[in-house]
């Protein structure tokens, strides 16, 4: 049996005058899923949300959202955190809350109740009923995620949603996005900040100048990397860098360098009879960020900047 999926998007192209700001996308997004749309900014991140979604139709291609063929369909089964935040100034948190979930078809009384539960968790319900311009921007930023997930939709859409956030609010949610997944909702959401995707996505697609350029798991993404290895030695002397790989370059007391295809043992065995000795001996695939680096290329990052 194939994988159902939540979201699909097949060669979407959206142009704004003569330029393709989407050139030809596809997306697969499991259901239950927490599923990242990474890239630079300006890549076409926010746009291919937004045809995902039906806020604006593509010039090209095909998409279903929780197997409509027309997303505004599916609607009210969907969460949306736009990177525009936007609640009423005057209105009170839980109310905001509640008003959000309406606009997704809850009735009142329940988004209210539902509202206060879940400002008491996640540690604001002293903030229930004071007005939205009096809370902190990211305490704001927080209000509208619970009042896009109020009225418990199946996929949760996020774009941007750690920007302007200060790293309290940032784990908040972190913790937020891990328990509507948990709940069983597929989450999509968008960034340009690696540590995020690294911790959260179950699959990833990193696009950059419109197109996808990589699709898969954090870990296949950190496997375009070769293994690198950190050298300390117990006797350290300059001489050391004539037995180490070309790559090779001075870090913290010691000594990074690419793993051989051949394994280490070759390397290591010229130094311990050379008199240096092993202090410390570490291997590891490099992160998420130097694989986005790679696979984004570093004038294409420039560009964005």
């Amino acid at each position: 049996m194939s994988e159902r999926r939540a979201v699909t998007a097949r060669r979407l192209v959206k142009r704004f005058g003569d330029r393709n700001v989407v050139d030809g996308v596809d997306i697969a997004v499991p259901k239950g899923a927490v599923y990242g749309v990474l890239g630079p900014n300006g890549a076409g991140k926010t746009t291919t949300l937004r045809m995902l979604l039906g806020i604006i139709e593509p010039d090209g291609g095909e998409r279903t959202l929780l197997d409509a063929v027309h997303p505004r369909e599916a609607s009210d089964r969907v969460g949306y955190l736009p990177e525009e935040r936007g609640l009423y100034p005057g209105m009170k948190a839980a109310e905001a809350i509640a008003f959000l979930g309406a606009l997704r078809g809850l009735d009142w009384r329940t988004g209210r109740k539902r509202a206060r539960a879940m400002l008491d968790s996640a540690g604001l319900g002293h903030a229930a009923d004071q007005k939205i311009r009096k809370l902190s921007k990211g305490m704001a930023q927080l209000v509208q995620l619970l009042g896009s997930v109020v009225h418990e939709p199946e996929l949760l859409v996020l774009d941007e949603p750690f920007s302007g956030l200060d790293p309290v609010n940032q784990e908040k949610l972190e913790k937020l996005i891990l328990a509507e997944r948990d709940r069983g909702a597929t989450i999509l959401f968008s960034t340009h900040v690696m540590a995020h995707a690294e911790r959260l996505c179950d699959r990833l697609s990193i696009i950059a100048g419109g197109k996808v350029r990589f699709e898969g798991t954090v870990a296949e993404a950190r496997a375009t990397l070769p293994m690198k290895a950190h050298y300390v030695p117990h006797h350290p002397n300059d001489a050391i860098r004539a037995l180490l790989p070309a790559d090779a370059e001075r870090e913290n007391g010691g000594w990074q360098f690419t793993l051989p295809e051949e394994g280490i043992e070759a390397t290591l065995t010229r130094l311990i009879e050379a008199g240096y000795g092993i202090s410390g001996l570490s291997i590891e695939r490099p992160g998420l960020h130097d694989a986005f680096v790679r696979i984004v290329g570093r004038d294409a990052l420039e560009q964005a900047a």
